[in-house]
């Protein structure tokens, strides 16, 4: 049945459709240089085969392939790959090149020259990767690179800014003029099916309204057909029953955006009153008075841009967690299981660590006496060099925490906004750079309730105007009901004097919603709206990529 939209619904100003997780498409252009030879009086007739690795399955799923050339040692491959690409996933992929020696799918009686493995993550960071293909043992093939070209499936990320005013439109209220909104629509597969993707502000009490700019993606409005037909209806507001509807006109996106800055008119056309009335001319006129083209700049589009992804790790070094050397302690160290803590650590930080250059990260304590005056500290580098206090990757900032437990004391109390106001400093010295070079992650463990919730409410308020977010992981079973309130997705945060965050940048998750899933469960709860909140933050302050890759 066909969907007539009888304009009765609520109207206030609708935002353009996003997703809050990351989930786009990536192409894979491959090359490859200098390949064995395996076949006798001609060369090698290459072609690579793509696999993604299954985490829940543990298992290698073929995901594309290219075609096949013939006779061919430095072969450029045509058929590009596409695959889903996660942020928030360590995506394993291989590349593995055979010498076809027959037209069957069947790899099994075909020569292997080598293969190539890394992340999905790590293709895109490095936009081209040239890397030696090795054997299925792991040992260097005798010869032969394969280089990984990456960019972003070409979609339409336009944004239109469309400007409208109305004059004389019917008057529908008996004590006053009208109440004036537009509601925009999309036609579907039928010519009676249309699909609302917009809808303004209502205008009190006028006959000429003139409406804000509307933001309306290219891909909401018209999914990148430009001549899709689109409905524009224009109704007058009633508080607590239906919306009368006023007049409606058709118009196309191509229509839109070729008037640039010249202002279009339509008659305002209410079908019933033309039907019952001969001398009906119509219900009033509508004009777009400008389209603004905008670029809607995506994560993607900053990574491959040259943007670097700066992790720090804070650490809850707090008494509460335990005396390390129990096996009832929270920081107990294990050589058969790590504890939640070193979970959390590698499960995120494998993420984020192919988006970051240098892979050192910065690693901080909290909330422990610290050596050699044995005070207490909520601000501490975890291998005690407060000038260089980076690790080297994700297994460095491992190592140095469980160094770090046997030379300090467990002490309290749980004070968090000093670390945060540590990341602030160095987020603050990019937003003065006023480039979209740099964003900053502060990854926060923590065992119980923060004791100083005025403060790192400021805190976090604060930063919600720099590029940072925060990520809160709870560790242990203690109640972390207030921690929720930092996260923001059920209203903005507040400070303690009533400022509003800009925008949410804390997402909070305790492990013990992930204990016993896989690791890459947590990193994709937790990162899940990074890629957002990185697009959100450039595109309030009007910064786009450092360099545009397409």
């Amino acid at each position: 049945m066909a969907f007539i939209p009888q304009g009765n619904s609520t109207p206030g100003p609708s935002k353009i459709p996003g997703a809050n997780r990351l989930l786009t498409k990536v192409e894979m252009r491959l090359s490859c240089k200098s390949l064995m030879d395996k076949d006798l009086g001609s060369k090698s007739d290459p072609l690579v085969v793509v696999e993604l690795y299954d985490h829940m399955y543990k298992k290698w799923n073929e995901v594309g392939r290219t075609e096949r050339i013939k006779n061919n040692l430095n072969p450029t491959f045509t058929e590009g790959i596409i695959v889903e690409y996660h942020f928030e996933e360590v995506q394993k992929i291989k590349f593995m090149v055979y010498d076809l020696d027959n037209d069957t799918k069947d790899l099994r009686d075909d020569d292997f020259l080598g293969q190539m493995e890394c992340t999905v993550g790590q293709l895109v960071s490095g936009k081209k990767v040239t890397k030696p293909l090795v054997l299925k043992n792991g040992k260097a093939a005798k010869k032969g690179t394969i280089t990984v070209d990456t960019e972003e499936v070409a979609e339409n990320h336009d944004v239109l800014v469309l400007s409208f005013r109305a004059t004389k439109l019917d008057k529908k209220d008996v004590m006053g003029k009208s109440d004036p909104f537009l509601e925009f629509y999309k036609q579907g597969v039928t010519e009676e099916d249309w699909h609302k993707v917009h809808q303004t502000e209502v205008i009190k009490n006028t006959l000429n309204p003139v409406w804000k700019p509307a933001e309306i993606s290219v891909r909401s409005l018209c999914n990148g057909d430009y001549d899709k037909k689109l409905k524009i209806m224009c109704f007058d507001h009633d508080e607590g029953s239906a919306n009368d509807l006023i007049g409606e006109f058709y118009t196309s996106s191509r229509q839109l955006m070729e008037s640039g800055s010249r202002q279009i008119e339509w008659v305002c056309i209410n079908p019933k009153k033309k039907a019952k009335k001969k001398n009906y001319k119509n219900s009033g006129q509508v004009f777009l008075t400008k389209c603004e083209v905008k670029r809607h700049y995506t994560f993607l589009d900053y990574i491959l841009g040259g943007c670097q992804i700066n992790f720090t790790v804070g650490i809850d070094f707090t008494g509460s967690n335990g005396d390390p050397i129990e096996p009832t302690s929270l920081h107990f160290i294990s050589d058969s299981t790590p504890n939640e803590y070193t979970q959390a650590i590698v499960s995120v930080g494998e993420v984020i660590q192919d988006y970051d250059s240098d892979k050192l990260f910065p690693a901080l304590g909290f909330g422990a006496k610290i050596p050699p005056n044995n005070e207490i500290s909520h601000e501490f580098a975890i291998n005690f060099n407060a000038t260089n206090p980076f690790c080297s990757g994700v297994t460095g900032v491992v190592a140095a925490y469980q160094a770090c437990l046997r030379q300090i004391t467990l002490w309290g109390p749980t004070n968090v906004a000093p670390i945060i106001d540590h990341v602030a400093k160095f987020a603050t010295e990019a937003l003065n750079q006023n480039k979209a070079s740099q964003y900053f992650i502060l990854l926060l463990l923590t065992d119980g309730v923060l004791t100083d919730m005025y403060e790192t409410r400021d805190a976090i308020v604060k930063a919600s105007h720099l590029p940072m977010s925060v990520i809160i992981v709870g560790v242990g079973q203690a109640d972390f009901t207030d921690m929720r309130m930092l996260d923001g997705d059920d209203g903005k945060l507040r400070s303690p004097n009533g400022e509003a965050a800009a925008r949410d940048i804390v997402q909070f998750v305790p492990f013990r919603d992930f204990k016993g899933a896989n690791p890459a469960d947590l990193a994709r709860c937790v990162l899940a709206e990074l890629p957002q909140q990185v697009e959100e933050y450039f595109k309030m302050k009007g910064l786009h990529p450092p360099v545009l890759h397409r």
